[in-house]
């Protein structure tokens, strides 16, 4: 079983590079929360929390009974030119980092982050690809990158030449803020996929916040038009994304999903016990399991995801 999505979370203390700076109250609220639900003291956030984190998640990971993750990097937000825009966002992890975590740990893969507007993105895609980069994970909404943009053609075509799949972020965002709402939309990965890139929708294109569209109409029209379009069922045990849960476990979404928790996100059965897709017993038993990752297993059973979610990735990534 592989988890195709866990989130690196680091502050530099380690010398990794990492960075976190929360700027506005209500992420700042956030990033305690999801700390102390990762099971780390809020303090760590000032502290030594490149090591914290790796150590916990090395934990969670090896007591889970996944057989691989696929940890992630975060690129900065770019504009349109290129440069990133250093004021903007609350996280940065460098590709190098999840690059030397995966080749010390053999249950972890590397998924990197480059935004296609930058100068050097196909050599730096290239070099990641030589150093054995299973994913490339982006947040368009977030890191401006508007992936139908016909200047970023080449670097799709690249990707679809190592056979690495692009993990795209769809739909709202709540943990993060949000650079540009209109890219959270899925029709704008059309351009990759005509490119040959195999491209995972992250949740779906679920709505994170109440306001938020629900993109899983579009989803449908995409999933009908290209083969190699998948999507992910990761960090779904929220509020409003939960309320799709039982739409992606069944047709026409079921077998076109992997499995993804989107570690840190808490994950937590409530919220599909009050939309009704989940008993109060399963939901108990939920409670007592206090590995997150075999806590997430669990209730995507419980929710009738199918036991191929959980290997599907492994056919997708590269030298498969």
């Amino acid at each position: 079983m592989i988890d195709c999505h866990i989130h690196v979370v680091g502050n530099g203390s380690s010398g990794s590079g990492a960075r976190l700076a929360v700027r506005f109250p209500r992420h700042r609220l956030l990033a305690r929360l999801l700390i102390r639900e990762f099971g780390l003291p809020p303090e760590a956030l000032e502290g030594p929390l490149d090591e914290l984190y790796r150590d916990k998640l090395l934990e969670y990971v090896e007591g889970s009974g996944l057989t691989r993750a696929v940890i992630l990097a975060h690129e900065h937000t770019h504009d349109e030119a290129g440069q990133p825009i250093h004021s903007f966002g609350s996280m940065y992890v460098p590709n190098d980092y999840v690059l030397n975590l995966a080749r010390n740990h053999p249950r972890l893969l590397a998924g990197v982050s480059i935004h296609p507007a930058r100068p050097d993105a196909i050599s730096e895609l290239d070099r990641c690809a030589n150093l054995g980069a299973a994913v490339m994970k982006c947040l368009p909404n977030c890191q401006n990158i508007d992936c139908s943009d016909p200047r970023f053609i080449p670097f799709w075509e690249r990707m679809a030449k190592h056979r690495i799949p692009l993990l795209a972020h769809t739909g709202g965002e709540l943990s993060l803020p949000v650079y540009n709402p209109k890219l959270a939309n899925p029709a704008r990965i059309e351009l990759p996929l005509q490119c040959g890139v195999t491209v995972i929708a992250a949740h779906g294109g679920s709505r994170a916040l109440l306001w938020d569209r629900c993109y899983l109409g579009e989803m449908k029209r995409l999933l009908a038009r290209y083969p190699n379009l998948y999507l992910d069922n990761s960090g779904m045990q929220t509020p409003f994304r939960s309320r799709s849960l039982p739409a992606l476990a069944g047709e026409p979404f079921s077998g076109r999903v992997v499995h993804g928790s989107d570690l840190p996100i808490p994950i937590s059965g409530l919220w599909s016990v009050l939309w009704g897709n989940l008993s109060w017993s399963d939901y108990r038993k939920s409670r007592d399991i206090k590995n997150p990752l075999s806590r997430d297993i669990f209730l995507k059973r419980c929710l009738g995801f199918a036991e191929e979610s959980f290997t599907r990735i492994t056919s997708l990534l590269p030298g498969n």
